[in-house]
């Protein structure tokens, strides 16, 4: 990549998985049935992957149908970072008056994030790019791919790419990437107008508190452990497969109780108990058939079952019977199945 082009800067899910801006009531159109079909773009200028576009080009956007103004100008935005002086609208286009005239040899990228609303408050649910260069031609590397997402959704989840000799880290105030892009459905993802030959890393950003900006003890930023190289006998890599596990999510554990004698008195609960705090407890009622379901934060817990006989939501040692207590670990995201927690047949122990 040139030395002249300098890096990208628009917050990824800062401005791709930017926060609901409000709780937009549907109504339906007049005369007809609710609108619940989600806008989308119907065509852009310039469109993407244009080349030779004008330093002083009028960027504009036409949606699919009437948008809600506020949330669709606060979800546009410009990279490298580039303010935008002016919104306009007309009918279903909207217009973007820059304050500042494009760098020739820089490819762009239009922002659009999936909270746009069109009028009848249904968002776009996903996000669009629009990426196009003020050079002579249009640079046709590409990274692609897909997201296997573990405690979050992979649509909206943005891609920040880096070029690796510059042996940068991701730092989302400065919001210093060279490239980006955003998933879609199913998590397909593709980052555009990389240069050939380059070398890459990518990170991956998901704005889970949807405030603009990384915070580690609620979003997701974490890197893949892949040196991306494109070359010209190979300047596009459209195979890639990154996990992305959410460290805040809990972990799911579900299974069933045994139960020798068959009681149908009182209610069969599994209790869990931190490990980490002792006063810490999530409890759950069995299904007729012993079953049963609980959603535990990452951690050590330990599960009881037992007869509640009284009610009153506490284990009696002396007069319920309950299993023997079973030590977990409990990862983020993760699913533990087909637990089994055995009764004993009389009341007491440890």
């Amino acid at each position: 990549m040139s030395a002249s082009r300098r890096p990208f800067a628009a917050g990824v899910t800062t401005l791709l998985v930017l926060a609901a801006l409000g709780c937009a009531k549907r109504e339906p159109p007049s005369g007809g049935p609710p609108d619940i079909i989600p806008p989308r773009i119907l065509s852009s200028a310039p469109d993407s992957g244009a080349a030779r576009v004008p330093p002083d080009v009028l960027l504009s956007i036409t949606f699919t149908e009437a948008m809600e103004p506020r949330s669709t100008e606060e979800s546009v935005a410009l990279a490298p970072r580039t303010e935008i002086l002016k919104r306009r609208w007309k009918g279903r286009t909207l217009s973007l008056v820059l304050a500042e005239r494009l760098r020739p040899d820089h490819t762009y990228t239009l922002f659009v994030g999936g909270t746009a609303r069109d009028r009848h408050g249904n968002p776009m649910g996903r996000g669009a790019t629009i990426v196009f260069s003020t050079r002579d031609s249009f640079p046709h590397g590409r990274i692609a791919g897909e997201i296997e997402a573990r405690g979050l959704e992979a649509q909206g989840v943005a891609m920040w790419c880096y070029e690796a000799a510059g042996g940068r880290v991701p730092d989302s105030t400065a919001r210093d990437f060279d490239a980006l892009g955003l998933a879609g459905e199913q998590g397909r993802f593709r980052v555009d107008g990389l240069d050939v030959p380059g070398r890459y890393r990518l990170w991956a950003f998901a704005d889970l508190n949807n405030n603009h900006s990384f915070e580690p003890l609620t979003d997701v930023l974490a890197a893949v452990d892949t040196l991306i190289e494109l070359t010209p006998g190979r300047p596009v890599i459209d195979s890639l497969r990154v996990r992305l596990v959410n460290p805040h999510a809990p972990g799911s554990v579900r299974g069933a109780v045994l139960d020798s004698l068959v009681d149908s008195l009182g209610v069969m609960r599994v209790v869990a108990e931190s490990e980490k705090d002792t006063t810490r407890h999530v409890a759950a009622v069995a299904d007729t058939d012993g079953t049963f379901e609980l959603q535990l934060d990452a951690g050590a817990w330990r599960l009881r079952a037992f007869r509640d006989l009284d009610r009153n939501e506490t284990w009696q040692p002396d007069e319920e019977r309950a299993s023997d207590r079973l030590l977990l670990r409990i990862e983020p995201a993760g699913d533990i199945v087909d637990l089994k927690l055995r009764l004993r047949r009389g009341p007491g122990g440890p």
